[in-house]
Formats: structure tokens, C-alpha cells, sequence
């Protein structure tokens, strides 16, 4: 979707095609998750499809029509009270959704699994496909809208009114189908989520970012250029109990490096304070780009 700097759309023509396409393969598997496992095995889980199963054992009235229906109903709903921004970010997936939806339901298919892997197969189907339409920063729509307009006018934090309108579901749900359908469906959202994290940090540079305190930092910082080629930064920390200036090493590696830095400070300061911790993405050069 659009990305501006200072008002100005910097987003190239080719990303902007890369980024509808992704919004289209998103809605496309929150589609296969909604017709293949949702509607035939009553998965509960969160967003309309989960909402619509319930509406349809209280009232009869079709899981298709009731998805599709509040698809476009919420989406419009977010128009309103969310502007123009949120309709230009939304207005592929809430039309692509139930288009695939209904192509999807008409087809005489039906995957016969036990209602566990069905649970399973939604959660992962769910979160790639929230995940990747995340990564182009449009929304899927649907029940994302509740929260978002709530958090407009009440300034509640989003995580959790999100977590509000999946426990109002999941509650409806237990009302309606009992505790073991519901247990299910908690696989099924738990799931999701995992997967939309994974799939918002497809194509980072999984590495650690390092802290290292010791005496001999000057020859540790040589090895770190000349052996492992990556850059370091010295920064000044004081010690809490010698109130001593201590020069600490920064530097960040690729997962791949970290035993041979391991082997490096066993032989060159054994004594040495070494804080590690896991940098999800890093760009830059060495990283996402050669010198």
C-alpha cells in the first residue's frame, strides 16, 4: 500500500503490484481456511468466519451468506469511522475475501480430518494469511474493524480490545457449542498467532545481538573485524557498584558466526561478561546487502 515521506508516495510501481498481489494470496488462503475447515467442520476461531458458524447454529441462516455479509458490512462500517486511509488499505481484501469465499464453497470439496487437524490446518491458514497481508501494512478487515474503531474513541490499547472481541466470540461459542468445541478452537487461535509472526519476519536476518565486558576489548574487537568481518560499536557504560567507566562491545552477527565468537572470547578472555540476545531482523550492510 502507499508509503509517503514528507506527503510524497515513494512506493515504486513494481512494489505496489508486489504488495496487491500479496493482499490477494492473503485473502486467498483466509478463503481455503474459511471454506475447506471453518464452515465444514464448525472450526470456532476468531474473525467472521468464526463468528458466522456461531451465527448460523443460532439462526440458520447461511455460513456463506453470513461471511460475505459481514465482510462488507464491517468494511463499510470501518469507512465511516476510520476515513479514507482505511478504506484505500482495506478495499482489496474485503473484495477478494468473499469473491474467493464463494468460488471456494461452491466447489463440491470436502477434506475429511479429524476436527483437531482441522483446527490445526485454520490456525496456520490464518496467520499466513493475516501475516502476509500485515507485511504489504493493509488490513484483512472483517473483525480487525471492531477494535480498531474502539481504539480510536477510547484510546484502550489495540492488543487488547483485540483480545475483547476474541473472548466475546470464544464466550458465544461456549454458550453455543459447549466447552470441548471451544478448546478446540483456542488450538486454532493460538496457532494463528504464532504463524503471523513468523510470516510478518519472512526474509529477516535471524541474529544475535551481542554485549561483551572485558578488559581486553581492543584485541576482541580486532578479532571481530578481521575474523568474523562484521563492524562494532564501543559504548561507555558505568559499573553500578565500582562506579567505574567500562567499555562495553556491541556488535551484531549472523546465528551462523556465534560459535566461532563463542571460541574466539574462550581463547582470548575466558572472564569476560557476555549478554546475547536474539535480533529477529537487521538490515544493512553485511545483512541485507554487500558491500
Amino acid at each position: 500500500m502507499a508509503i509517503k515521506v514528507n506527503g510524497v508516495d515513494v512506493q515504486t510501481a513494481k512494489e505496489k503490484i508486489v504488495d496487491f498481489i500479496f493482499v490477494l494470496v492473503g485473502s486467498f488462503a483466509l478463503a481455503v481456511a474459511s471454506a475447506y475447515f471453518i464452515v465444514p467442520h464448525d472450526v470456532l476461531t476468531g474473525g467472521v468466519a468464526g463468528l458466522s458458524i456461531i451465527i448460523t447454529q443460532v439462526t440458520g441462516i447461511s455460513t456463506e451468506l453470513l461471511i460475505n455479509g459481514l465482510t462488507i458490512s464491517l468494511f463499510v462500517i470501518g469507512c465511516v469511522f476510520l476515513g479514507k486511509d482505511f478504506a484505500f488499505k482495506t478495499v482489496t481484501s474485503s473484495i477478494a475475501y468473499p469473491i474467493f469465499n464463494t468460488l471456494l464453497l461452491k466447489q463440491d470439496v470436502f477434506i475429511d480430518v479429524d476436527p483437531l487437524v482441522a483446527s490445526i490446518y485454520t490456525g496456520v491458514l490464518l496467520g499466513f494469511g493475516v501475516g502476509i497481508v500485515f507485511r504489504t501494512g493493509a488490513s484483512t478487515g472483517g473483525m480487525d474493524i471492531p477494535p480498531l474503531i474502539l481504539n480510536k474513541y477510547t484510546h484502550i490499547p489495540l492488543h487488547t480490545l483485540v483480545l475483547l472481541v476474541d473472548a466475546i466470540t470464544v464466550g458465544a461459542g461456549f454458550v453455543v457449542f459447549g466447552i470441548e468445541k471451544v478448546l478446540v478452537g483456542l488450538i486454532s487461535v493460538y496457532i494463528s498467532a504464532v504463524v503471523i509472526d513468523k510470516t510478518m519476519l519472512i526474509g529477516g536476518q535471524q541474529s544475535k545481538a551481542i554485549y561483551i565486558i572485558s578488559e581486553h576489548y581492543e584485541k576482541i574487537m580486532e578479532e571481530i573485524h578481521n575474523k568474523l568481518e562484521r563492524g562494532s560499536t564501543i559504548l561507555t557504560a558505568t559499573g553500578g557498584y565500582t562506579k567505574q567507566e567500562r567499555p562495553v562491545i556491541y556488535v551484531v552477527i549472523s546465528q551462523k558466526q556465534y560459535p566461532e565468537l563463542n571460541r574466539l572470547l574462550a581463547h582470548l578472555d575466558p572472564q569476560a561478561f557476555v549478554v546475547v540476545s536474539d535480533a529477529t531482523e537487521v538490515h544493512g550492510l553485511g545483512f541485507t546487502y554487500d558491500d
